[in-house]
């Protein structure tokens, strides 16, 4: 698995959110990938389960780098102690830089932030710009309603192919979430 990734980009909440179980998993997935020797790629902050994905990796040996804009970097407090910080003017070249760091994309628990850059990773998959594996980590049925609201609207309704839905791998294991990424072929 480690062989296939060399990077991947991880979206998650600048705030904790309410359920202890999604700074856990924050934090298993940055020492999963510092021990698998992948580095991670994320949004610059310090705050929320960006912070504690960071640090653990960080913590476990990891290399991290941080894309934050000049205006967030305020807001979000940058992480001063990752291995890379870099800084962009506009939300779109953040999102550009961290896919271009990248080899693929995990979505864990967080607001409108990174529900925007899950689908918008999708979306490039969909539409060629890229053809990086997108996996979204469902802690504890964070997702659920979510994956069912879009099973009805996108996929029943004509609107995404069910093989063009295959593109958002789902598992509430990192582990697992990551063998699907890495067995993961380009459904166009």
């Amino acid at each position: 698995m480690a062989s296939r990734f060399q990077s991947l980009c991880i979206f998650c909440g600048s705030r904790g959110g309410s359920s202890p179980a999604h700074a856990k998993a924050a934090k298993n997935v940055g020492k999963l990938l510092a021990d698998l020797g992948i580095r991670m790629v994320y949004g610059g902050g310090s705050n929320g389960l960006m912070g504690v994905a960071a640090d653990a990796c960080m913590a476990a040996g990891g290399e991290v780098i941080g894309v934050i804009t000049h205006f967030l970097m305020k807001a979000e407090v940058g992480h001063g102690g990752v291995t890379r910080l870099e800084q962009v003017e506009t939300i779109l070249e953040r999102k550009s830089r961290m896919a271009e760091l990248s080899d693929g994309f995990i979505s864990l628990p967080g607001g409108i932030g990174t529900l925007d850059e899950l689908f918008e990773m999708l979306t490039w998959t969909r539409l060629g710009i890229h053809q990086k594996p997108n996996g979204l980590l469902n802690v504890d049925g964070f997702y659920d309603e979510l994956l069912s609201f879009t099973r009805q609207t996108q996929v029943k309704a004509g609107f995404i192919s069910e093989k063009g839905a295959n593109n958002l791998l789902v598992s509430g294991n990192p582990d697992e979430l990551l063998e699907k990424m890495a067995a993961w072929p380009f459904q166009g």
